[in-house]
């Protein structure tokens, strides 16, 4: 019983660096930090999937533009949405709008989206996170990043459209700036 308790953990920590190496590292350059009251989420920015949003998003950020802005639109089962400063839903940063980037991904859990008004090219400032698939979502909205890491801190976002006080995002940065 012995000799096959230290045979498993030898093949465990044989094959743990394994694992480790097959998560590749996250490019800082296209990583984002996204600090909320409970904790830091880390979402993975998609650049090879929606170059112009990515750009836009990273601009915003490096601008200070995201920090203190409230989650206006938090729905249980469905998403978070924030990035308006004026937490009306129909704020937006100076910037040009960015067209629609639609891709073959799929809007899963974790995957963050670009909101927009109906017309499709008109995401400007403002995202979601994904609570939940939203398959019904598939081609018709930007994905342009992924939560990697923090996923339980944007699931303690206050729910309401708007939810009173709203939460907000504490801060945001793209990896490679943070010393």
């Amino acid at each position: 019983m012995k000799r096959r308790s230290l045979l498993t953990t030898g093949i465990a920590l044989a094959a743990a660096p394994l694992t480790a190496r097959a998560q590749p590292a996250l490019d800082p350059e296209n990583t984002l930090y996204l600090d909320l009251k409970p904790g830091r989420v880390v979402i993975q920015l998609l650049p090879d999937v929606a170059p112009k949003t990515v750009a836009q998003i990273k601009a915003l950020t490096r601008q200070g533009f995201y920090d203190g802005t409230p989650f206006h639109r938090v729905i249980e089962g469905f998403m978070a949405q924030g990035g308006d400063p004026t937490g009306t839903g129909g704020g937006g940063s100076k910037l040009p709008n960015v067209p629609l980037e639609a891709s073959g991904r799929h809007f899963l859990r974790g995957t963050c989206g670009m909101a927009r008004t109906p017309d499709p090219n008109s995401g400007n400032s403002q995202f979601f996170i994904m609570f939940a698939p939203g398959s019904s979502l598939d081609g018709q909205y930007t994905i342009w990043g992924q939560v990697v890491k923090g996923m339980e801190f944007v699931d303690q976002i206050k729910r309401g459209e708007p939810a009173l006080p709203p939460d907000r995002i504490v801060r945001m940065q793209v990896a490679a700036d943070v010393k």
